[in-house]
């Protein structure tokens, strides 16, 4: 949205000064353009307990105006479609999807939606966020709503003809929010003014991957347990039956997970490709021990990092992966390397 921009397909990678944006993030605030969400409106005298039957987060006894985040498994307990869930009536839920993932997540839900009063819309077109990420993003986002922001994530506040809710972006502090969809360049200017710097891809996929934070498509797919990705604020192991319950509790009695979402230090600072396979000697023998998912350049690492799969058995800090067939290395690091 600001002049400067530099586009990598229809995704801004920066505005012009990485470092910059970068270190924004760390001291003040920085906004992101995640407009492109989409958003699903549950809406009917069943809908609650329709979205509780099948969601592996608690939806009976979300307030209005409050939510949390969510998931909806496959049967056999492996994710199928993350959103954020908001209650916002009585008998009305709003489910803000990653870009382009809204229908998928409407028409999954509609093939459990048989003779309850529930309609199940679309309503991504009146859904156009912004997200600010910083120690004072959430100060920036309470100037313009001229009121205070809840200390729980996930409550939403409507003010001064905004919607905000306070969220972690990109492992850091901050909040989601939107106006009317036709006010979203108004609405980043205003948010601008107020101190928060524009920043691009790059930042946000350094700040995501030292914080651990898995992305849908990049890091997350229907082949992912949702405790290999380390997502374990967006399901309830307390809740009661609900689409692949059977499966999350018995990881979470027994263990047994085959492999879990690690970062890892790459010793050079080019690119790697999703999908790269990382290779250990393993007893005298060369052995397919995991996936690069997300790569990034770390500030805090100084470096190139992945976000990657990493067996059981090979997750201790300093275990160091060849990269592929090449001679290039990844080590395993503690993370997050910073905390919210």
């Amino acid at each position: 949205m600001d002049a400067g921009a530099r586009l990598a397909g229809d995704r801004v990678i920066t505005y012009g000064d990485v470092p910059a944006e970068y270190q924004a993030a760390l001291d003040a605030a920085v906004l992101f353009d995640v407009a492109t969400r989409g958003a699903i409106e549950v809406r009917g005298s069943d809908a609650g307990a329709f979205l509780h039957r099948l969601t592996a987060n608690a939806v009976k006894g979300v307030a209005v105006g409050c939510g949390n985040a969510n998931l909806l498994l496959t049967g056999k307990g492996k994710v199928q479609c993350t959103f954020e869930l908001s209650r916002v009536g009585d008998d009305v839920f709003r489910l803000s999807t990653p870009p382009g993932e809204s229908e998928a997540l409407r028409a999954a839900l509609d093939m459990y939606h048989f003779t309850e009063d529930v309609a199940l819309t679309d309503v991504t077109d009146a859904h156009a966020p912004l997200e600010v990420a910083g120690p004072k993003a959430v100060a920036i986002v309470e100037g313009l709503l001229g009121t205070a922001l809840p200390a729980e994530d996930h409550v939403t506040v409507e003010a001064n003809g905004l919607r905000a809710i306070r969220l972690t972006v990109a492992g850091l502090p901050g909040a989601r929010v939107e106006s009317a969809p036709e006010q979203v360049i108004t609405l980043w200017q205003r948010l601008v003014d107020a101190g928060a710097r524009p920043a691009g891809l790059v930042v946000h996929d350094s700040l995501r991957a030292e914080s651990g934070t898995a992305a849908w498509g990049r890091d997350l797919d229907d082949t992912v347990y949702p405790q290999e990705a380390r997502l374990e604020p967006a399901f309830s192991l307390e809740k009661g039956c609900y689409i692949g319950q059977e499966v999350v509790a018995k990881i979470d009695t027994y263990g047994g997970l085959n492999k879990c979402l690690f970062l890892l230090r790459v010793n050079h600072d080019d690119p790697v490709a999703t999908g790269t396979r990382l290779v250990r000697n393993d007893g005298g023998e060369w052995r397919d021990l995991g996936v690069t998912t997300t790569w990034a350049y770390s500030f805090a690492l100084d470096g190139g990092v992945v976000l990657g799969y990493v067996k059981r058995k090979h997750q201790e800090e300093g275990t160091v992966f060849r990269l592929g067939d090449g001679p290039a290395e990844a080590t395993l690091v503690a993370f997050p390397l910073r905390e919210v």
